[in-house]
This record gives C-alpha cells, sequence and structure tokens, in this order.
C-alpha cells in the first residue's frame, strides 16, 4: 500500500468536521429502513453492445465505483464479468468495441484530459494516472495497447485505431507498438473504418469549422469531402464501402451558444465518393421547426438500410421523430408521426429495420419500438410497454434477441434480453445487492404544476411511506442537471440521474415529501419546451418554474410550508442557487452541487465578429440572470459541492459564491473533493455529497425532537 502525503488528510479531516457539526443535531426522522449506501449499491449498467457475430452481448457495469465489462453467450445467456478491476479508483470504462470475430472487446480505460492536458485522478494517485485503450479476449487479460481513446477496431480484425491528444493512431490487434498514422491541423474524431476496411472516415474539428476526412491506408492517401466553411460531422459508410453520407450545418460564428435555437439555417446531408471525393446534397431541412439538427443517442446519426435508404432524426413537427430518404433525394417519409420524442436508434444487423426508444404513449417513461425500412403502412411495432423503463436497445447478430436495459419505480437499472414474443429476462440479476431496499421504496406520482407564467411543468412526487392523514412534513424541491434532460417515473437511463433518484427515495424514507420538476429546457416534451424562451443566461425563464414548484408545494395540505428546502446539480445547481438567491422566503434552505452562479464565468458571449454594444448587452443579460445579481435577498444556508478539476462547470461559481455569501453573513457550508470532476468519478464521493446533504436538510428543516 503506498503512503499518503500528510497534506492529502487536510481536506478529509475539514469534510469529516463538516459532516460531523451537521449531523449534530438531532434528526426528524430516523433512517427508516435502509441507508445511503445502500440505496446506492446497485451496479449500474450501461453500453449494451451486440457482439458481429455469434449472437453474445457485452456491457459496462459500474459498482461502487468499480467498473468492469461483463459477457452475456448464448445459448444459456449466463452473464459474467470479463475484466476484474477492483476498488473505488474513480477510472472510467468506455468505448467498447468488438473484435470481428466476437473473440475480444476493446475499450477505453481513464477520463478525458481537461484544458491544461491533465487526465482526472480524483483518488489523488501520487503516481498519476493516462487514458488508455485496452484489449481483453474472453477468457483472457486485459493488456493495454497505448495511450488514447476511443477506439474503432477493423473490420477485417486486425488493427485499431484511436484518437491520441487530437490525432489519429493506430496499432496491431496482437502485439506491437501504436504508431502516429495520421497527423493533421485540428483534433481529429469519431473515427469509422469502411466495411473493406481499407479505409478511415473522421471529423477534422478546426475550431469555427470541421471537414470530414477519408484517409487510405493503401497508399496513405488523405481527402476531405467538399471542404467548406461549415460544421461536417457525423460520417457513415455505404455497405459497400464507395460511399460516405455525412451531416453539414451551417456555421453560426456571431451567435451565441446558450439561447433557444428554435430555428436557424438549414441543415443538409451530403453523399460522396469515397475514392474521387466528389459529393452531392441529397437532402435539406425545411426552414423553421427543424431546421436546427437535433441528433439522437447513437452510434451513428445516419443510418444506411440494405436497401438504400437514409434514416435521419428530425423535428419537423416540433418533436425528434425519426425520417427516411433515397439517395436521389425529394421529401422524406415520416416513420415515427406522434407527439413524442425519439431517443436512442440503434440499426438491425440486417440493416432492414431500426429499434429505438421513446415516450410514445407514456410522456415521463422510456420503451422499445421497431419499425421496418421502408415502413409499412402499419408504422411502428412496440417491444416494450407498462410500468417499467427500458432503453439502450442492441439486436443479436442474428436478429432473434434484442439486449436492453431496464428499470422501473423499485428496481434499479439492470441488463436484459428478450426474444421475439417473450417479455424481457434479466441478465445478471445476482448482482443486485441481497440488502438493497427495492421493497422499502414508494412509487413516485406524476404530477402536472403550473409555473408562474401559466406553463405546465411535469414532476414526480416522492410520499414518505409513513406519512398519516392531516400531517405535514418538510418538503424538498429536485431541479435535474442538463438542462437536457427528462426525471421519469423510476430509476434514471443515465448513472447521473440514477444516483439522484436514489436520493430521492432517500429522503422520502426520511420523512421528506419530495417534488422532482422536469422544468423548461429539459428533454421529452417537444421542441419549443426544449428551447425554452429566454432560459439561463437569456433570462432564466426557468425562474417561473421555481415559483410553480413552490406555490405546489405550499398549497399541499401534506407540506409545512415553512419547511421547504431544495437541491440540484449543475444546471439543477443553478436553479437551486437562483431559489435561495430570489425566494429565500420561500425556500428555507439548499443544497447546491456544482452549479453555475454568474454565466459569465461560464459562457463567453464576446463572439467573434459581434460589435461592443451588442458583446456588453449580452454580459448585462448573463448577469441579471444569475443568483450572483440577487445576493442581497439571500438570507437562507445552503451547502456547496463541487470537485476542484470539473471541466464543466468552472470552479470559481463556487468560490466566489462562497465569498460573497461569507460577507453578507448567509451560513454556507461546503465540501470540496480534489482533482474531482462534474459528475463525481468515486463513488465514496457520492457517499459522502449525499450523507451531507441529507443531514443539512434534518438540520435546517426538520423541527425539535419531540420530548
Amino acid at each position: 500500500m503506498r503512503s499518503v502525503p500528510d497534506q492529502r488528510l487536510v481536506p478529509i479531516i475539514r469534510r469529516l468536521a463538516v459532516l460531523a457539526a451537521l449531523t449534530s443535531t438531532p434528526l426528524h426522522a430516523q433512517a427508516r429502513g435502509f441507508t445511503i449506501e445502500q440505496a446506492l449499491s446497485a451496479p449500474f449498467p450501461s453500453e449494451m453492445t451486440a457482439a458481429p457475430v455469434g449472437g453474445a452481448a457485452a456491457w459496462i457495469f459500474n459498482q461502487n465505483g468499480s467498473r468492469n465489462i461483463w459477457i452475456a453467450t448464448p445459448p444459456d445467456y449466463q452473464a459474467r464479468a470479463l475484466t476484474a478491476y477492483a476498488g473505488d479508483d474513480g477510472q472510467n470504462v468506455t468505448g467498447l468495441e468488438w473484435t470481428p470475430d466476437a473473440r475480444a472487446l476493446v475499450y477505453t480505460r481513464g477520463g478525458d484530459a481537461n484544458g491544461s492536458g491533465e487526465y482526472p485522478n480524483p483518488t489523488l494517485e501520487t503516481e498519476g494516472v493516462e487514458q488508455d485503450i485496452w484489449i481483453v479476449a474472453l477468457g483472457g487479460t486485459p493488456r493495454k495497447i497505448g495511450e488514447g481513446k476511443t477506439a474503432a477496431v477493423s473490420p477485417i480484425g486486425r488493427r485499431v485505431a484511436f484518437i491520441r491528444r487530437g490525432q489519429v493512431w493506430w496499432a496491431p490487434l496482437d502485439s506491437g507498438d501504436a504508431t502516429l498514422l495520421i497527423r493533421t491541423r485540428g483534433n481529429a474524431s469519431s473515427i469509422r473504418w469502411s466495411p473493406d476496411g481499407r479505409r478511415l472516415a473522421f471529423v477534422s474539428a478546426r475550431s469555427d469549422h470541421a471537414f470530414i476526412g477519408v484517409f487510405d491506408t493503401a497508399d496513405s492517401s488523405l481527402k476531405y469531402l467538399n471542404p467548406s466553411t461549415d460544421q461536417d460531422g457525423y460520417a457513415v459508410w455505404a455497405p459497400d464501402s464507395r460511399q460516405v453520407a455525412f451531416i453539414r450545418i451551417p456555421t453560426t460564428t456571431r451567435q451565441a451558444v446558450r439561447i433557444p435555437h428554435r430555428e436557424g439555417e438549414p441543415w443538409s446531408i451530403w453523399v460522396a465518393d469515397a475514392v474521387t471525393g466528389q459529393s452531392k446534397e441529397v437532402w435539406k431541412a425545411d426552414r423553421g421547426p427543424g431546421s436546427v439538427f437535433r441528433a439522437v443517442q447513437a452510434r451513428d446519426q445516419v443510418q444506411w438500410t440494405a436497401s438504400g435508404w437514409l434514416v435521419f432524426p428530425w423535428e419537423r413537427d416540433g418533436w425528434t421523430h425519426l425520417y427516411a430518404v433515397t439517395l436521389v433525394g425529394g421529401r422524406p417519409i415520416a416513420l415515427t408521426p406522434g407527439d413524442f420524442e425519439v431517443e436512442q436508434v440503434v440499426l438491425a444487423p440486417n440493416r432492414q429495420s431500426v429499434t429505438f426508444s421513446s415516450n410514445q404513449g407514456d410522456a415521463d417513461r422510456r420503451h422499445l419500438w421497431n419499425v421496418a425500412i421502408p415502413a409499412t403502412a402499419t408504422g411502428p411495432t412496440a417491444l416494450t410497454g407498462g410500468a417499467g423503463i427500458e432503453w439502450e436497445p442492441a439486436v443479436s447478430s442474428d436478429g432473434d434477441v434484442t439486449f436492453l436495459l431496464r428499470s422501473d419505480a423499485r428496481g434499479p437499472a439492470r441488463p436484459a434480453l428478450m426474444q421475439a414474443g417473450r417479455a424481457p429476462q434479466d441478465l445478471a440479476p445476482q448482482v443486485i445487492p441481497a440488502d438493497f431496499p427495492s421493497s422499502q421504496l414508494v412509487l413516485p406520482q406524476a404530477v402536472v404544476l403550473q409555473a408562474a407564467d401559466g406553463q405546465p411543468i411535469h414532476g414526480q412526487v416522492f410520499l414518505p411511506p409513513d406519512l398519516r392523514a392531516g400531517e405535514r412534513r418538510p418538503a424538498i424541491v429536485f431541479f435535474h442537471g442538463g438542462p437536457r434532460t427528462q426525471m421519469l417515473l423510476g430509476w434514471h437511463t443515465g448513472n447521473y440521474y440514477h444516483r439522484t433518484y436514489a436520493f430521492n427515495q432517500y429522503l422520502a424514507s426520511r420523512g421528506y415529501v419530495v417534488l422532482s420538476v422536469n422544468y423548461r429546457a429539459g428533454t421529452g416534451y417537444g421542441l419549443n419546451f426544449r428551447e425554452a424562451i429566454g432560459f439561463g443566461p437569456t433570462g432564466a425563464s426557468e425562474y417561473n418554474d421555481i415559483q410553480g414548484a413552490a406555490s405546489y408545494l405550499r398549497g399541499r395540505p401534506d407540506v409545512d410550508p415553512a419547511r421547504i428546502g431544495t437541491w440540484g446539480g449543475s444546471w439543477g445547481g443553478f436553479l437551486v442557487a437562483l431559489a435561495l438567491a430570489r425566494a429565500s422566503d420561500m425556500f428555507a434552505a439548499g443544497v447546491d452541487l456544482h452549479g453555475v452562479h454568474d454565466w459569465n464565468l461560464e459562457w463567453d458571449p464576446l463572439v467573434p465578429g459581434w460589435d461592443t454594444e451588442k458583446d456588453l448587452a449580452a454580459r448585462r443579460l448573463a448577469f441579471t440572470s444569475s443568483p450572483m445579481a440577487d445576493l442581497k435577498t439571500w438570507r437562507s444556508p445552503v451547502l456547496l459541492i463541487q470537485g476542484d478539476d470539473d471541466r464543466d462547470v468552472n470552479f470559481a461559481n463556487q468560490i466566489q459564491l462562497r465569498e460573497d455569501l461569507r460577507k453578507q453573513g448567509v451560513a454556507v457550508d461546503e465540501i470540496v473533493f480534489p482533482d474531482e470532476v462534474h459528475g463525481f468519478l468515486t463513488h465514496g464521493h457520492w457517499v459522502e455529497a449525499y450523507t451531507a446533504a441529507a443531514a443539512f436538510f434534518d438540520k435546517h428543516l426538520a423541527p425539535p425532537p419531540k420530548r
């Protein structure tokens, strides 16, 4: 065991002192039946990936900070771990890639570097950490290939290409050193091999424009496909390896990024000859709704089918849907019409259909659907439904099995498989700890509240299991981050929000009424709801939803209006700070995880080409839309929590807010995790943060103990 420098003990001692101070006050309600450790104990699965042959599947489990690759193979599909990383080491495992023979998996271990080129090191390893490409054979031992990320395995199985510090490298799969393959200007990303394994397509980002590059491994030649001043990306190969389709997004150098983008210069789909580079535009979005590109969660944004159709996402009717167009262009066919959102998309191995997740007919859940290409008259076929939540589909190589991830209100996220006509079956039920408190969790209730400006806002209410008629309890409002997120009626599809759901359940078990708010600028409710007028740094219109949430709780007969608190992270932390700054009379306390407090620290409105007057106006609006602009009316106590290697929210937000609140005499507690990133990489930091948050609310919202 390596020695620990004395300086490392300082932040630990400080945090323990904070926890001791917070827990010195008796709780209104002692933990009823389970701990926060138990609520967070179920491993979270991600990156469900079907093998190219043989019918197997692989995924990643994150269990208490240990991230490992698991597989399930036919015919019995008994799940087993393929790697054996142990301990809460803070090192991500991502980017699963099967080899063509399905005998091994390639992956990335370690997190992305920050702007200074430093890899995340939240466990303070004094020898440092790296981000590396690894390979592990089924039944073998992991072997490091070299420093890098986002591997792409050649379809002919001999080499793996990957990104190292913005350049394309490659290495033999069996043995040998990695070497630089393509040195270019800008930063390379999104490597795609042609199906015949001869060429590589990639994105070359040049700050204010981007090209699609095609590299020929036979003669080491490089060409860019119809280079322009626009942003080209999302390249996908034709099945015959002769053509490349890509998406072109018009460059807007004089437009701010964090403003509502309901429409703009229309995006388009292009197809290019991989040899000559000759390109043509095959389709262009209409002006108005859908003119701004909206991506789905998929390996490829354009799916090239066996019959030559191009399937892509479009918001033409104000909802994210799938459309299909032929290579000769013309009006596209709507594949998924209706007032709902398509979220994740995967093309079947035979390239004749796509499977997708959506909230069709169930706004606050996700279910799986399948649609043939070209579409039949009956439209999409429902694969799942009911009170569960299903996402991240992957179709087996023979097309007989759909692998997926699923959850429900009481059952955490877990991998499963589904055969035609059968209900989903869990793949690894043995990994759920015996003391996981499923039976003690409450069923959240769907509610629709009215914002201060009349906008309907969806949410979920968690009621304490021991709530009695006529009793008034303290309440807590939760704001998710993003803001492009939607909380669901069950365990969430994302790791970060899987944890927040656990904490909301834990707070309910301790006696709080919890309201989770899907405020404007979130996903799931269409284009205009997501691209809300005046949101964030352009007016903080979400404050209407904050007021609506407070009014809703104050009007409930089971809530004590004098004891309402709020918590949230990231964009949700911004809303927590905004609530406390503008409405301390309605919110008695708050917990703010890595929130934005001054938009000018996050968003530079000095866009090239703007005039000075416009620059200054944007800066003023960004500040007046920030919590820092209303500190004079902030009275309620707050707990601030952030890692100081946060790459998403400038750590100066926490520094400056605490500095100013201290001068004002507001009670501020804080936890700082040295070298931790935005979405904490170590399980222990989540446990510590939530333990402190619960104790903080118990201290400031609970009544005196009964004598």
